[in-house]
C-alpha cells in the first residue's frame, strides 16, 4: 500500500472517530439534559402532590380553611395553592395546587364537597333490636353504629361503596348470615349529629318558607307547585314552589307534616318541634322523572324530621313508593301499625334514596324462620346521583370528602 493510500486511510479513520466522538458527546449531553428535566419534573410533581395533601388535610381539620398557600418553600421548590367555593348549594370546593422546582411547574387539582347523609341508602345510630330478614334487600352504601342484626339471609348490594357496622354482625339464631355483595367494614365510627333540623329551620327562614302556628300541615307535591292546608276538610292553597320557597326549603315549625305527591325540581321539607316534629307519608312521594329510566332527571327530594318519619296506615299505602333522602334526627323511620297489618295488605316499601336515623323503627315483624309475619317487606334502592347531588340544605356530617383528584 502506497503512502498516499495510508494517508487517506488515516484521515478516513480520523473523520469517523471525530464524528463518533461528536455524536457520543451529543448523546451524553442530551442524556444529562433529559435526566435533569426528568428530575425537575418529578420533584415539581412531588411538591404539588405534597402541597395538595397538606391543603386537603387543612380542610379536613378545619372545614372553613380557605387561605391557601403562597410561595411556601418545600424540597428546594415552592408551593402555591388556592381554595375556591364552586357550588354554594353542596359547599363544593376546588383546590388548585402548583409545585415549582428549577423553573418547572406541576399542577394538582382536587375537588371536595361536604359529606352529606343523603349519600347513604341506610345509616343509623341504634338498630333498637330490629333485624334485617330474608326478603330484605338494600342496594347502596350502608352504615350502622350498632350491630348489624340479621335473621335469615337479607341481601346487601353496596355497589362501589361498602356495608359498615361499628359493632359487628349479630346473628339471630346461629344460622343466619347476610349476603353482602361487596366490602364489609367493621369498626368505622360515624355518629348522626343533632343539628340537622336547626340548620334546616334557619335556611327555611332565610330563603325558604316556614309554616308557623299550626299543629298539622298537609302538604302535597304537585309537580313544580305545592298544595297545602291546615285541616283535613279545608280547601287547598296552591303555590309555585320556586316563588313560595326560592331556596328549596320548607319547614313546618313545631308541627306534624303530612306529605304525599309528585315532585318536579329539587326540594327539602321538614317538621320541627320536640313534641311534634314528625312527618307522615300519607301516600306515594315520587319524582316526575324517574332517574332509573331517565338519567337526565334533576328531581331530588329531602325529608327531614326532628323526631320520626312514618308510613301512614291507610288503604292507599300498599306497596308505598318513596323517592327521597330521609333524615330522622332524634327518632327513626317506621310504619304505623306495623305489628297488626297483614303482609299482603302492606306489601313492600319501595325506597329510592336513603334513610338516616337515630334509632331504627320497625316496619314489620318476623316469623321464627325470618319471613315477614306482619307489616312491610323492604326494597331500598340507592339513588346514585346522591353521591354528588344533594337535596337543598340537607343535613351534613360537618366534614369534607374528596370527590375527584387530578394530577
Amino acid at each position: 500500500m502506497g503512502g498516499r493510500a495510508i494517508l487517506l486511510l488515516v484521515v478516513g479513520f480520523s473523520v469517523i472517530f471525530l464524528v463518533w466522538g461528536q455524536n457520543f458527546g451529543i448523546i451524553s449531553t442530551n442524556s444529562v439534559t433529559n435526566y435533569t428535566a426528568y428530575y425537575s419534573n418529578n420533584v415539581a410533581h412531588n411538591i404539588a402532590v405534597s402541597g395538595a395533601n397538606l391543603a386537603v388535610n387543612q380542610i379536613f381539620l378545619s372545614p372553613t380553611w380557605n387561605s391557601g398557600y403562597s410561595n411556601v418553600s418545600m424540597s428546594g421548590g415552592t408551593i402555591n395553592a388556592t381554595v375556591v367555593l364552586t357550588n354554594p348549594v353542596t359547599n363544593a370546593l376546588n383546590v388548585t395546587v402548583t409545585g415549582t422546582y428549577n423553573g418547572v411547574t406541576s399542577t394538582v387539582i382536587v375537588n371536595l364537597q361536604l359529606s352529606y347523609f343523603s349519600k347513604f341508602t341506610y345509616c343509623s345510630n341504634n338498630e333498637e333490636g330490629v333485624y334485617w330478614a330474608t326478603g330484605d334487600t338494600v342496594n347502596g352504601p350502608f352504615h350502622t353504629q350498632d350491630y348489624l342484626n340479621v335473621n335469615g339471609h337479607p341481601v346487601f348490594n353496596p355497589g362501589s361503596n361498602y356495608v359498615g357496622t361499628y359493632k359487628g354482625i349479630n346473628d339471630a339464631n346461629g344460622s343466619s348470615s347476610p349476603i353482602i355483595n361487596g366490602a364489609l367494614r367493621i369498626g368505622d365510627n360515624l355518629t348522626i349529629p343533632s343539628t340537622g333540623i336547626a340548620t334546616l329551620e334557619a335556611n327555611a327562614t332565610s330563603g325558604g318558607y316556614t309554616f308557623t302556628g299550626h299543629d298539622t300541615v298537609y302538604l302535597t307535591l304537585a309537580g313544580d307547585s305545592v298544595r297545602y292546608k291546615y285541616a283535613y276538610k279545608s280547601s287547598w292553597t296552591t303555590k309555585l314552589t320556586s316563588a313560595f320557597a326560592p331556596n328549596g326549603t320548607i319547614v313546618a315549625d313545631n308541627a306534624i307534616l303530612r306529605l304525599q305527591g309528585t315532585l318536579t325540581g329539587q326540594l327539602t321539607v321538614g317538621a320541627s318541634g320536640s313534641s311534634n316534629g314528625t312527618v307522615y307519608l300519607d301516600n306515594d312521594v315520587v319524582y316526575t322523572t324517574d332517574p332509573r329510566t331517565n338519567s337526565s332527571s334533576t328531581d331530588l327530594l329531602g325529608i327531614v324530621a326532628q323526631n320520626n318519619v312514618y308510613v301512614t296506615n291507610s288503604t292507599n299505602t300498599q306497596n308505598i313508593h318513596i323517592d327521597a333522602a330521609i333524615y330522622a334526627q332524634s327518632g327513626g323511620f317506621g310504619a304505623q301499625d306495623y305489628d297488626s297489618r297483614s303482609p299482603s295488605g302492606a306489601g313492600y316499601i319501595y325506597l329510592l334514596g336513603g334513610i338516616t336515623q337515630n334509632g331504627r323503627l320497625a316496619v314489620g315483624t318476623l316469623n321464627s324462620n325470618g319471613t315477614i309475619k306482619t307489616g312491610f317487606s323492604k326494597s331500598y334502592t340507592y339513588d346514585n346521583r346522591l353521591l354528588v347531588d344533594v337535596p337543598p340544605n340537607f343535613p351534613n356530617t360537618g366534614s369534607y370528602e374528596v370527590i375527584s383528584w387530578f394530577e
